[in-house]
């Protein structure tokens, strides 16, 4: 059966793939940038892809028309302040797409959205569903609310706000209660649904078995960690002082940071659980789904993550505008130098950022990570999926991966920092020599400014780290 698969980049998207492969399926992956697309090559011979943009109609010409059943797993809550607007007019090109081809069903995954009073990205969510509904095939729509896996936004906030900070002053809506859910139990739901009649032009809601308010959740959290925490709740905090603390504190971005706290006031309960008999799905309680996050955690195996996303950063970009680092108005800082083993040094360029960190002068890499975060910026607080592995798209604290292939010896960075400027890192073996080499592109009279102020630094941080990098 041929499926089309929409966000399979995207955190769930990468977890359904190989799920629907197993399951015999010919999957046609949409993506928004080729080059960023890397699945693993056991899976491509099951695979089509094709380079599409849900907001150029256009671009969806590529659907195939003999497809069964198409999932739809695309959002763009913190790419943009006018999401809504754009959430609406891709599912309208989606559903006219969609019509001019032979599918039987699309499966939908929204949010929970059972309040009369919504926010913003709740709405959003009801809105695209309102217009999927529009068209010619039959629609399963499963709302979730807070997804518990490894890399999902919700559980990499929970972590970040328990691990870090031993007692918690926070806004009071901690108070407010949401169902979690495993990642594995959503993915389930989702395969599951698939060309399953007493699903059609019906909505669901899917969560685990706990209702738990937030607060109950980060202490959940402690005590599976054995950390003492404590949590204090004060009615001051405004929902602009709320997102500021979610924003400094974990790694979520700005833009998220708002569209969460928003959201985070609302309750979101499944109004019942009849979706688990017809597919027969035993969701994880809380406890068991932050246990099996933590064992893919520890083994180095986290499929995707939220920080995937290409709106992670502080540009929505395409990787294949930015491969081709440019020359003419260009400043650039290159260093070369012998390696004491090809290997080795290779090894050591793959494992870079995150927490192994920049081999050298660690103390100002994350002191300019910090004046990233003052100024609005990424800082260095993503880290990176993979300890060992790199491919096109993944995030290394400020970068993003253009080009990585080990084979060849070549890795190519491009900064989300805030920068009057674009940025480019690119590491590249050439015989017997490391070449590292730094190119910017200032804008106007700032950006040029700034490169020459922080150009001896350059010199002193660019040449510890190629020696670290080839000894």
């Amino acid at each position: 059966m041929k499926i089309l698969l929409t966000g399979a980049t995207g955190y769930i998207g990468k977890r359904l793939l190989p799920i629907l492969i197993e399951n015999g399926h010919q999957v046609v992956c949409c993506v928004r940038d080729i080059k960023r697309f890397n699945p693993p090559p056991s899976l491509l011979p099951h695979i089509e892809v094709i380079q599409v943009d849900l907001l150029d109609s256009a671009s969806l010409r590529q659907i195939p028309e003999d497809i069964a059943v198409a999932y739809y797993l695309v959002h763009s809550m913190s790419s943009s302040s006018d999401y809504e607007v754009l959430e609406k007019q891709s599912a309208i090109n989606f559903r006219q797409a969609l019509n001019k081809t032979q599918v039987q069903q699309v499966i939908y995954l929204s949010g929970i959205i059972n309040e009369t009073i919504l926010s913003k990205h709740l709405k959003s969510r009801g809105d695209v569903e309102l217009e999927l509904q529009k068209g010619k095939y039959n629609l399963t729509t499963l709302r979730a609310g807070i997804i518990i896996g490894s890399g999902s936004a919700s559980f990499e906030i929970i972590r970040d706000l328990v691990e870090k900070i031993p007692i918690m002053i926070t806004p009071k809506w901690l108070n407010t209660k949401c169902q979690p859910i495993a990642i594995r139990d959503v993915i389930a739901f989702l395969s599951k649904s698939l060309l399953n009649s007493d699903t059609y032009n019906q909505d669901f809601d899917i969560g685990g078995p706990d209702i738990l308010t937030y607060k109950e959740m980060l202490l959940e959290y402690a005590r599976v960690r054995k950390l003492i925490r404590r949590i204090i709740i004060v009615p001051v905090m405004t929902p602009r002082l709320s997102s500021y603390w979610l924003y400094f504190v974990t790694t979520t971005s700005y833009k998220l940071a708002i569209a969460l706290v928003n959201s985070m006031k609302i309750e979101v309960i499944c109004r019942d659980d009849k979706i688990n008999q017809i597919l027969d799905v035993k969701p994880l309680p809380y406890k068991e789904a932050l246990s099996k996050a933590f064992l893919k955690i520890e083994s180095n195996e986290v499929v995707s993550s939220w920080k995937d996303s290409l709106i992670s950063g502080r540009l929505n970009i395409k990787i294949s505008d930015f491969i081709n680092v440019p020359k003419f108005g260009c400043l650039t800082d290159q260093r070369t130098r012998v390696y004491a083993d090809k290997q080795a040094c290779l090894d050591k360029i793959w494992r870079i950022g995150g927490k192994t960190g920049w081999y050298y002068a660690d103390r100002l890499w994350k002191f300019r990570g910090y004046i990233d975060r003052i100024m609005g910026g990424v800082g260095l607080r993503r880290g990176r999926r993979n300890k060992n592995k790199l491919s096109a798209g993944d995030t290394v604290d400020f970068w993003r991966v253009l080009y990585a292939n080990k084979k060849e010896g070549r890795l190519l960075l491009f900064a989300e920092m805030i920068l009057p400027g674009e940025a480019w890192l690119e590491f590249k073996i050439d015989g017997d020599k490391l070449i590292q080499t730094a190119t910017y592109r200032p804008k106007g009279l700032p950006g040029r400014l700034y490169w020459y102020i922080i150009y001896p630094f350059h010199g002193f941080i660019f040449r510890g780290l190629l020696k670290q990098l080839t000894k």
